[in-house]
């Protein structure tokens, strides 16, 4: 039987752990091949061969794609090596919480660059690839799915530089899509809301104990619920483009 994504290429950024590691991971059991984009060579190595032995196929590009460079290499190796570009799910982030007044401004420009300017980057290199594989493709269709948050549609108390990335990742997502629809390829925003990831990892111990406050009380989202939106989005038939997806626990409130 012929999987959804058979013949296709998916590149998905921040595979290393998390909503990337299960997307890719979602996405291969469809039958697309692969590309898993990261700066942890041996995780994407070790995601590779547990892709590989359920006898889907992975690219491993270990890259960081906050420098321009690497993510225009990035997309070129994956069109040299795999012939095609069909999906690009931009999900490389960080999240680090805190008050503005004081902060720490390193931060600041962490999230920028990841957040934004590593998606921006991302998106830039692989839009004539995806072009190309809509029009010559089997499917009909490429798409470019880009991961912003909850934050991305309501800005609370210490989450203002967060939100503020994740603003700006749907309303480039929308000026996109109104720029490439007509071309068939879909742009889709998924918004997770409170998801069991390594993103609270890297909080200031005092805003890990305040989040653990606020959602403590709530049975978080999987990184596996957020890798099902996305593979919903991107089977879908060539008419439909999902072009915004929020995805909350059952519990979360705000």
């Amino acid at each position: 039987m012929t999987r959804a994504l058979s013949g296709t290429v998916a590149l998905v950024t921040g595979a290393s752990s998390g909503i990337g590691e299960a997307t890719a991971t979602s996405l291969a059991a469809e039958g697309a091949s692969v590309v898993l984009v990261a700066r942890r060579r041996e995780r994407l190595g070790a995601l590779a061969e547990r892709i590989g032995a359920a006898g889907g196929h992975a690219l491993v590009v270990e890259a960081d794609v906050t420098d321009e460079p690497q993510a225009e290499g990035t997309v070129r190796r994956t069109v040299g090596e795999l012939g095609r570009l069909d999906i690009l799910v931009n999900n490389a982030g960080v999240m680090l919480l805190g008050p503005i007044l004081g902060a720490p401004t390193e931060e600041w420009r962490r999230m920028v660059n990841i957040n934004l300017l590593g998606l921006l980057y991302c998106t830039h290199a692989a839009l004539p690839h995806l072009l190309d594989a809509a029009e010559t493709g089997s499917r009909g269709v490429a798409d470019v799915v880009n991961v912003s948050s909850v934050a991305g549609r309501v800005a609370r108390l210490g989450s203002g530089v967060y939100s503020a990335t994740k603003w700006g990742v749907v309303a480039f997502s929308e000026s996109l899509r109104q720029e490439v629809t007509a071309r068939h390829v879909r742009v889709t925003v998924i918004e997770p809301g409170a998801t069991i990831t390594e993103l609270a990892n890297h909080l200031r111990p005092e805003i890990l104990e305040q989040q653990a406050q606020n959602f403590g009380g709530i049975e978080m989202l999987h990184a596996e619920d957020i890798a099902e939106a996305i593979t919903f989005a991107v089977t879908r038939a060539p008419r439909v483009a999902l072009n915004e997806m929020l995805v909350r626990p059952t519990e979360q409130v705000r």
